[in-house]
């Protein structure tokens, strides 16, 4: 006898089934909201740091009948609002998030590396919003309010954290959040990725084993920090690489790192270090390689320093538009310093070998341009010695140059 087949359902029960699970829905939305204030209440109740089991403790007392799955949601979605990024942390799942940005409560976006976009996720208001602000900003130590408005901190987890407030703000809480992913790319993963391709690639290996020192320029969000994290993983395990930064955001792959992070002061005004004196600091402790990871200020004059007494191989990055414009930045940064262009002019070329610029397009994230830092009548300069476009690499007037210094004398028709 065959099976008999199946019945399907009447429109009357289909109809019930989805006002079914339509009404279970937005239960556990109602519900969950109704626990969030009972367990907050339970848990901050006690000292001590807000951890899932203590979230589920207090999910379980409070004697709702969730479910497994609805009590696991519950807990996830009250351990974000207590302990994470509350409505922003499902974000954070996806790996190819690298910001996120809340302009209002119901404009969030994010970059997923090509270009920005708009994400399904909304605050329940401006108060939900500052709320969130304020605690990411306590937690990493630091106060957000009318005295303070502007606040830039670092929390454990890999998220670098900047909140703006009204009035500053004329639209209201601004909220920008950048994501340092614990796996650092390799070479070929970011070749396969776009980033370049294989003429750029051995160049820029090349580059790292001869201790040429290099900038990585570009604009924000162009990549800098990702591609010198993967540099310098390139480096011996036999030297020892010394790493400041304002924020701790690069995690190079190496066995012997030093990382020093600078402080701000207290609300005296005391107390703080800042990246100049971190160089200084950090010449003390034998580095091999000198790495700053942002240069925007007046520890460019200890950098340049620092690689002008015989610390090759080191590096950074910089905020420019093109390679070329380079030197023009350098000489503003040399300014704040109290740095004449002809000291910087002799600083920089004699400290910096490479800059390597990348840029971030509708394609995604690549190598522009490699250029070689030169020194002529005209003054310090750039000059191009391959250049990237439209998937194509191409020399430039300065590829036989750097060419002979990577010993890639046979490489002039491969990179053309």
């Amino acid at each position: 006898m065959s099976p008999r087949p199946p019945v399907p359902p009447s429109p009357a029960a289909s109809l019930a089934g989805t006002r079914g699970r339509q009404a279970r829905v937005l239960n556990a939305r109602l519900l969950d909201s109704g626990l969030l204030e009972t367990v907050r209440e339970s848990v901050m109740a006690d000292a001590g740091p807000v951890t899932p089991s203590r979230v589920a403790a207090a999910v379980q007392a409070t004697g709702k009948l969730l479910g497994t799955a609805g009590s696991l949601a519950a807990v996830e979605r009250i351990s974000a609002e207590l302990n994470g990024l509350g409505p922003l942390q499902e974000l954070t799942r996806d790996v190819s998030v690298t910001d996120i940005f809340v302009n209002a409560p119901d404009s969030v976006w994010v970059d997923r590396g090509k270009g920005i976009e708009r994400a399904a996720v909304t605050f329940a208001g401006e108060a939900q919003l500052r709320a969130l602000a304020s605690r990411l900003v306590a937690a990493g130590g630091r106060r957000l309010d009318d005295g303070s408005p502007c606040v830039d901190v670092r929390l454990d987890g890999g998220y670098r954290i900047h909140a703006v407030l009204p009035p500053i703000s004329t639209a209201g809480t601004l909220l920008s959040i950048r994501i340092r992913r614990e796996q650092v790319f390799s070479m070929d993963e970011l070749r396969s990725g776009g980033m370049f391709g294989g003429q750029v690639q051995g160049v820029l290996e090349h580059v790292v084993e001869h201790r040429l020192s290099f900038l990585i320029s570009g604009a924000t969000g162009s990549g800098k920090t990702t591609l010198l994290s993967t540099l310098l993983g390139l480096c011996s395990p036999a030297e020892r690489l010394v790493l400041i930064e304002d924020a701790s955001e690069l995690n190079p792959v190496h066995p012997h790192i030093v990382s020093l992070e600078s402080r701000h002061g207290n609300l005296e005004g005391g107390g703080g270090v800042d990246l100049g004196e971190l160089v200084r600091q950090a010449l003390r402790m034998r580095p091999d390689r000198l790495v700053v990871g942002e240069c925007r200020g007046a520890e460019v004059r200890d950098l340049l320093s620092a690689m002008n007494t015989g610390h090759t191989g080191g590096g950074g990055t910089i905020h420019a538009n093109t390679a070329t414009a380079v030197p023009a930045r350098l000489t503003a940064l040399g300014a704040l310093a109290g740095m004449g262009q002809d000291a910087v002019r002799l600083q920089a070329s004699s400290a910096l070998d490479v800059v390597i610029h990348v840029e971030r397009t509708v394609q995604g994230r690549h190598v522009a341009c490699v250029g070689v830092v030169e020194d002529g009548p005209d003054g310090l300069s750039v000059v191009p010695a391959l250049v990237s476009r439209r998937g194509k690499t191409s020399p430039g007037p300065a590829w036989a140059s750097l060419a002979a210094r990577l010993g890639l004398h046979g490489a002039t028709g491969a990179a053309a």
